[in-house]
């Protein structure tokens, strides 16, 4: 779909949909998919390194942060992760003011540049997922199926129009007329 084709877009409709595509990565909680792919998680800890030496809960603060709260690192996915970093030669860790600090070491940086693609794309969906996570409450939940409902039935009958500009024009309406009326409710909820 090109960009700006419908009526107050903005993006691309992959950034639009991106935590629809993406059967939400986490964007709710992790309650309908994991944030992180396999062997992700690892990136993303040493991209954070290579901008300069942290410790465990700082890295997990900063995740939490670049995704707008969407992921909350647990203790049990992080230090595990460093340990095997750590193993594998990619960081080294040292006691300071009775915190372990880590950080990157060549063989990380290398393993940075070498992926360079999955750690961009990482940062992309946290940046996505941020701008969605202050939806992203139980009463959003909720609503994210019968949402997601409405938008396949609008694609659906758009792609059944054959291409006729008055038909896919009706479904175009058809969702700006619900749109507002949703927006109404979130200013005016009475």
């Amino acid at each position: 779909m090109r960009r700006g084709c419908w009526p107050g877009s903005y993006g691309s409709f992959a950034e639009r949909f991106e935590p629809f595509a993406s059967g939400f990565g986490g964007v709710f909680g992790g309650r309908w998919g994991r944030f992180f792919g396999a062997g992700e998680l690892r990136l993303a800890l040493l991209s954070l390194l290579g901008e300069g030496p942290r410790h465990g809960y700082d890295l997990m603060r900063t995740l939490e942060e670049r995704s707008g709260g969407a992921y909350r690192a647990s203790a049990g996915a992080i230090y595990p992760t460093l340990q095997q970093l750590e193993d594998e030669g990619m960081v080294a860790s040292e006691q300071a003011d009775g915190k372990r600090v880590y950080r990157i070491l060549e063989a990380g940086k290398q393993e940075l540049e070498r992926n360079a693609e999955v750690v961009k794309r990482i940062w992309q969906r946290a940046q996505g997922a941020e701008r969605w996570a202050r939806w992203s409450g139980p009463e959003a939940a909720e609503v994210a199926v019968p949402a997601a409902r409405v938008m396949k039935a609008a694609m659906r009958a758009a792609t059944h129009c054959g291409g006729d500009p008055d038909c896919v024009a009706k479904v175009l309406e058809a969702l700006e007329r619900a749109r507002k009326e949703l927006d109404a409710l979130a200013t005016n909820p009475a």
